[in-house]
């Protein structure tokens, strides 16, 4: 069992995975806090009020229901930023040759 196990984790790209999933939250934290330190402020400042970008609602008038819409922008700009940074590091950099055999990374 133990043999059937190693194979497993070899034949499988256990370890890969795992390293995979250290590094990505890696880079969300990073991509978050420029997202939320640098871009929301700047985005924030055009908009209008130089605020914070999450700060901006909007509530229906004589309710008190309100929408967090720049919560909602902030978190939109956030998911696309880390897409961008997951897609410029493993498809095009050299990174997406290195799991290629020779003959397909030519």
């Amino acid at each position: 069992m133990k043999k059937e196990f190693i194979n497993f984790v070899r034949e499988k790209g256990v370890i890969g995975l795992a390293v995979g999933i250290i590094v990505g939250g890696a880079v969300t934290a990073v991509v978050n806090s420029i997202v939320v330190n640098f871009i929301n402020p700047i985005v924030g400042a055009l908009i209008g009020k130089g605020e914070n970008l999450s700060a901006y609602t909007y509530t229906i008038p004589y309710t008190e229901i309100t929408f967090g819409w720049g919560s909602l922008v902030a978190d939109l700009i956030t998911f696309l930023s880390i897409l961008l940074v997951v897609y410029l590091l493993f498809v095009k950099s050299p990174l997406n040759k290195l799991d290629k055999p020779k003959e397909e990374a030519k």
